[in-house]
């Protein structure tokens, strides 16, 4: 009688051995997938299996199909692909404020060049990565596509986070403290990319820091490494009027058609800033299939102008955003960023419709994917991509009431509402906790950089 009634009961409740056992399922009041466009699920789960997302479907549905090690129940939250910041140079949140309200020429040979030669070096660099690392999971970004020196020591950081980034293969033509000439510059860099060939996480671009900064030997060789590695480059392009005017008088041709000339102007350039742009330019970009990475809060703060981000999406050129570093800027904040994009397209074309919110979220997360060839894997919650997964707690007066999630996301979320973040399927933020990295050791890290630096202005004037 007794062992009639276990099977009695097994047989009336949903049976386990036709469930389906996965490793994470995530409940959520509204899913966002990015992909289908403009589509929101309510009442959605988000099924996630060995660091993959394996369904998406109703909850109901989801009950009934899987059995969970890990439950999260976010009644309250919407789910994003986790966000993409397609521009920065992390190392530098340890510069954040050190120099404001400045031109960007001023501000870079002036104040952050000289620093960086007194103060760079592989300390500082894991040190300023990490603060940029914990920044940048605690307002949902899940992958980064940076540009500095030590990128060794920023791989580091990284696989201690579980972050996932492509690291800048940095060529210069001036010697730092990282590389004395170009041929080191290079030589590292190789290196880095065939030891992160099989990382899962990690990949690597060339990073030329721009036309101005390059010569034509080195640039001719990225392109032609760029297609033998099969890696995007990474580059700062038309960011002032005063690089266009500079190139002119030296080269006699703007930066975008020497760089045309070089071979470079290809689906593998992900050109930064682009505040500089003509009509015939917009054009050659959208023939040769080039992306476009925009970074308007640090235009803005330097003062280099505008992206004309409309008028290159109308072209169907892939735009994604970036938040340039923190010494610019001042936050490595996507939702910010997005609201700011959104917003400026909005001013500087007169038209209220342009860049509506859907299109401010897919900038952030699948463009971004795109533009770093990583939209295969990362970019939208699909069945077969990673689960990299940001969870956004919309019970607060700033989000309510809520009429539409996406806008709410865009344009009235502070970051702070930002919960939950996995990473391919690992749980790197747990109710506005890191799990993966030491918070209090980073911040008192940033503190002792901080008196350090402060100190030696003071002994300077």
């Amino acid at each position: 009688m007794q062992v009639y009634c276990v099977f009695h009961n097994l047989y009336r409740l949903p049976n386990p051995l036709v469930m389906q056992h996965i490793d994470l399922l995530i409940h959520a009041r509204w899913v966002v997938p990015v992909e289908p466009d403009e589509t929101v699920y309510e009442h959605f789960s988000v099924a996630v299996h060995e660091g993959d997302i394996v369904d998406v479907l109703p909850q109901d549905d989801a009950n009934k199909k899987y059995r969970a090690t890990d439950t999260a129940n976010l009644e309250d939250h919407a789910l994003i692909p986790g966000l993409v910041n397609g521009h920065t140079h992390a190392a530098m949140s340890l510069f954040r404020g050190l120099a404001d309200d400045l031109p960007l020429m001023d501000w870079l040979n002036h104040h952050i060049w000289p620093a960086e030669q007194q103060w760079m070096g592989p300390e500082f660099v894991h040190d300023g990565t990490a603060l940029s690392i914990a920044e940048m999971i605690k307002t949902g970004t899940t992958c980064f596509n940076d540009m500095y020196f030590f990128a060794d020591e920023t791989a580091r950081v990284c696989e201690q986070a579980g972050m996932r980034a492509v690291l800048g293969m940095i060529v210069i033509d001036f010697p730092s403290v990282w590389a004395a000439n170009i041929d080191e510059y290079f030589s590292k860099g190789l290196q880095l990319h065939d030891e992160l060939r099989s990382n899962e996480l990690l990949s690597t671009a060339f990073a030329p820091h721009a036309p101005y900064s390059v010569a034509d030997e080195a640039l001719q060789k990225i392109a032609t490494l760029a297609e033998e590695l099969d890696v995007p480059v990474h580059m700062h392009v038309h960011e002032t009027a005063h690089e266009v005017s500079e190139a002119l008088e030296k080269n006699g041709v703007r930066p975008l058609q020497r760089l045309h000339r070089l071979g470079l102007i290809s689906p593998r350039l992900l050109a930064v800033h682009m505040t500089q742009l003509q009509e015939q330019e917009i054009s050659l970009l959208s023939e040769n299939g080039a992306h476009v990475l925009h970074c308007p809060e640090s235009n803005m703060k330097l003062a280099s102008g505008f992206c004309p981000v409309t008028g290159l999406l109308s072209k169907d050129i892939n735009v994604a955003i970036g938040t340039d570093g923190a010494a610019s800027n001042n936050d490595l904040n996507m939702l910010g960023e997005m609201r700011s994009a959104a917003l400026l397209a909005k001013g500087i074309s007169q038209d209220a419709t342009a860049l509506p919110a859907h299109t401010a979220l897919k900038m952030a997360t699948l463009n971004g994917a795109r533009a770093l060839g990583l939209e295969q894997h990362i970019g939208s919650l699909v069945v077969g991509k990673a689960a990299d997964i940001v969870a956004i707690d919309m019970q607060h007066v700033s989000c309510q009431p809520v009429y539409n999630p996406v806008s709410q996301l865009v344009y009235a979320c502070p970051a702070q509402q930002v919960s939950d973040v996995w990473i391919a399927g690992r749980r790197v933020l747990r109710h506005h906790q890191l799990t993966t990295l030491d918070e209090s050791s980073i911040l008192s890290k940033a503190a002792s950089w901080r008196d350090k630096i402060q100190q030696s202005l003071a002994q300077a004037t």
